[in-house]
């Protein structure tokens, strides 16, 4: 359900992304791309979003719709948050400057759309395994797998949490 309340400018249609991404790569801007589940944002993630953002000048990250994130086997539970908080908080940090949604098992088509200069992942993703890389590469483009930092995941806060602790 989507909450009235949750709204930021900065969480666009592909449609409305695409037109944006035309001016500012004819502006000679770098755009980066990333994307996830993002379902419990913690240090990592912004660590990640971070340094990815540095790569470029405008980073843009394809967000998982609910059903994709459910198709992933997270747990029957998830996503914990539904799309529109997810896009809210993220759309809220300084390194996201756009957030699309996404409804395929992978990027792969969000990633054909938008054409990025630099795509990145964490560093739990070996560049071999990166969707999307060979579109990047054969446009001349970069692939990242960036470290990510030790201790952080989704899955071990929501184990903690359900644990009490």
């Amino acid at each position: 359900m989507q909450h009235p309340a949750l709204s930021h400018p900065a969480v666009l249609p592909l449609a409305e992304l695409l037109a944006r991404l035309q001016l500012l790569r004819a502006a000679g801007k770098r755009l980066v791309f990333t994307n996830g589940c993002f379902d419990l944002i913690h240090p990592g993630h912004a660590d990640l979003l971070a340094r990815a953002r540095a790569l470029g000048d405008v980073l843009i990250l394809g967000l998982n719709s609910d059903s994709s994130v459910k198709r992933q086997n997270k747990g029957p539970d998830r996503p914990v948050n539904p799309f529109a908080v997810r896009a809210f908080v993220l759309a809220h940090l300084a390194s996201v400057d756009y957030v699309t949604e996404f409804d395929d098992d992978t990027p792969l088509e969000l990633i054909r759309a938008i054409r990025p200069h630099v795509l990145v992942k964490g560093g739990d993703w070996t560049p071999d395994r990166i969707v999307g890389r060979d579109i990047v590469e054969a446009d001349g483009g970069t692939v990242l797998s960036l470290p990510l930092i030790p201790g952080f995941s989704t899955t071990a806060l929501i184990e903690k949490i359900r644990a009490g602790g």
